[in-house]
């Protein structure tokens, strides 16, 4: 188990050691092998999902209220202070963790609900990824913007709107053929500190930071860019009445949670909503991170980047198991299936994937490293890419890439 823990899974080494050269399989090779049933939208199944999810978290929540009654029942029983004390930090914790991944998995339903796959039924759609969204604090029309741009120019160093890479240029470091090791060091600090610090910051605020200032979007807009200004470069001028929407939810939003912290106190408020707010933040996180950052996957500039090129630079991962599947919807479970056919409600997913896998073969990407391990690699390794070619791989803190491209490839392209 702890050789698993820290150890990069096989199908992840066997990329490493594998030369990488584009799919030679065709989009119309892949639509054929999928279902047209598997496209059929039933809002009557969706709106179950949805229902189960408030459920869920309705109960979730009753039962936190129970924790302090029982905590002091066994302190009048008689249990020693330390052990009521581990009782207590130990049901808020599971209090804390359930909750924030059934409000990730709320996301994960809006996310849906903006690709229009709840249901054939445009408002139902916008009606459940606004209330889901905006009670997380999301912008739900802001995001759903930028993200579907991100669907259709997915890993293009030039278009995509999430985890563009930075390059060599970006950091003003050397070129790599004049570079020594002290330039590198001197923009990645590898103190074990400070990267531990700064994945803290990214896993419990970066999803607020990205939209306040398109942090790892692309990096052609102009500083100020951010999901909250209807005159943001980020959106057309026909989708501004849906920014100041969202505005205006997140604003009544605010003033409820206000209203109820008042009503239950700070420490009610922390407790029942601020920490799983993060904590379903920090599950938003590490599954787009996760989704789109690997140091095996490529990235492509102009013309070498296709539609299907990038929707396969994606990596499907079991997050969380069984949990990861109920919960968060098939997310990351089957985040190719959804790249290729992101209007595939999300409960066919499954049946999708297992129908790729065999026209893919070896192109479909998977990774069962266990997801922290994946997290501090990908974190630490995937630094920078180069200024010039077309497809790139990240490089780590030394100016190295984990995986190279198959010699007749590079021969191609030149």
């Amino acid at each position: 188990m702890h050789s698993q823990f820290l150890n990069d899974a096989p199908e992840y080494q066997r990329r490493v050691q594998t030369p990488f050269a584009p799919t030679k399989v065709t989009l119309a090779e892949i639509q054929a092998a999928v279902p047209k049933r598997l496209f059929g939208r039933s809002t009557f199944t969706a709106l179950m999902y949805v229902f189960r999810d408030i459920l869920c978290a309705t109960v979730v929540y009753k039962l936190g209220w129970q924790i302090a009654p029982m905590i002091n029942g066994v302190i009048i029983a008689g249990w020693p202070d330390l052990a009521a004390y581990l009782l207590k930090c130990g049901l808020w914790g599971l209090y804390w963790y359930t909750q924030g991944i059934i409000l990730a998995g709320w996301w994960c339903l809006a996310h849906e609900a903006g690709h229009g796959t709840l249901s054939p039924y445009p408002w139902v759609n916008h009606v459940v990824g606004f209330s889901m969204q905006t009670f997380l604090l999301a912008p739900y029309f802001a995001w759903r913007s930028t993200h579907r741009r991100h669907h259709k120019a997915t890993s293009s160093v030039e278009r995509d709107e999430n985890y563009v890479p930075r390059t060599r240029s970006g950091y003003g470091l050397p070129s790599r053929y004049t570079a020594i090791p002290s330039d590198y060091h001197e923009v990645f600090e590898d103190a074990p500190v400070y990267t531990l610090l700064c994945l803290l910051f990214m896993q419990a605020l970066g999803w607020q930071y990205y939209l306040l200032t398109n942090v790892w979007g692309n990096p052609s807009y102009p500083p100020g860019t951010n999901h909250f200004n209807p005159s943001s470069p980020l959106f057309k001028p026909n989708e501004r009445n849906g920014i100041i929407a969202s505005n205006v939810g997140l604003a009544i939003m605010a003033f409820l949670l206000y209203w109820w912290g008042s009503g239950v106190g700070p420490g009610n408020f922390f407790a029942f909503y601020f920490v799983p707010y993060i904590l379903a933040n920090h599950w938003i996180v590490i599954i787009t991170y996760l989704q789109h950052t690997d140091p095996t996957i490529p990235h492509y500039r102009r013309e070498q980047w296709t539609f299907l090129r990038g929707a396969l630079s994606t990596v499907d991962r079991p997050l969380l198991g069984w949990v990861g599947r109920f919960f968060l919807h098939n997310v990351c479970h089957d985040h190719i299936a959804h790249h290729i056919f992101s209007s595939i409600p999300f409960y066919n997913q499954p049946q999708v994937t297992e129908a790729i896998k065999k026209v893919l073969g070896d192109d479909y990407i998977y990774d069962s490293t266990n997801t922290y391990r994946s997290l501090y690699r990908n974190f630490t390794q995937c630094c920078l890419i180069e200024d010039d070619g077309d497809i790139l791989f990240y490089k780590n803190e030394q100016g190295r890439a984990a995986r190279d491209l198959l010699e007749a490839t590079v021969v191609e392209l030149h």
